[in-house]
């Protein structure tokens, strides 16, 4: 999921159950000078509390393309 010029990157991925709904998800690279990359994943839309509680962040190279590995 390659970000944008402002280092945003949305995602879809269908559900298997006709059920649910697709799930969307974004993420955000930040860089650092003395330490690695990290980038955090979240459902967009979200603010406060609720996108507090409902991140993930991790070092940039624990993340593969999805293409990549397909």
């Amino acid at each position: 999921m390659p970000p944008d010029a402002e280092g945003v990157a949305t995602a879809s991925r269908r559900s298997p159950a006709p059920s649910r709904r697709p799930i969307t998800l974004e993420s955000r690279l930040v860089r650092y000078d003395d330490g690695p990359d990290r980038l955090t994943v979240c459902p967009p839309g979200l603010a406060g509390d609720a996108r507090m509680s409902t991140w993930l962040s991790a070092d940039s190279d624990a993340f593969l393309d999805l293409e990549t590995v397909r």
